[in-house]
């Protein structure tokens, strides 16, 4: 998924308990459930940034030597501008993009 071209807010915002807890009709298991996503949607960005930051990896064995690399510290930058996790986490599921399921009892 591209969490690029969410529309999640960027800063704290108040949201309706009703509107969070409406598709499980339990806070408790929503908010569970909103974590979730949100432990793999960090997951996805963090292996995301990892891999691009491997691309300008320099290997040296001297300490003394310390490079700064342009295109590093612009995906740095831009990583962290984007939505923390929770809010994009959050915001799919306010737009019922979240799928979710709970096993029958027997």
């Amino acid at each position: 998924m591209d969490y690029k071209e969410t529309k999640a807010a960027l800063s704290t915002i108040t949201y309706n308990k009703e509107a969070i807890e409406a598709p499980t009709e339990n806070i408790y298991e929503a908010i569970s459930i909103i974590a979730k996503r949100a432990n793999q949607i960090n997951s996805d960005l963090k292996k995301e940034l990892v891999d691009k930051l491997d691309e300008f990896a320099t290997y040296n064995d001297s300490l003394e030597e310390v490079f700064e690399n342009k295109e590093q510290i612009e995906v740095s930058k831009f990583y962290e501008r984007l939505p923390k996790p929770h809010a994009i986490a959050l915001d799919e599921w306010l737009n019922g993009k979240v799928y979710h399921r709970t096993p029958d009892v027997e």
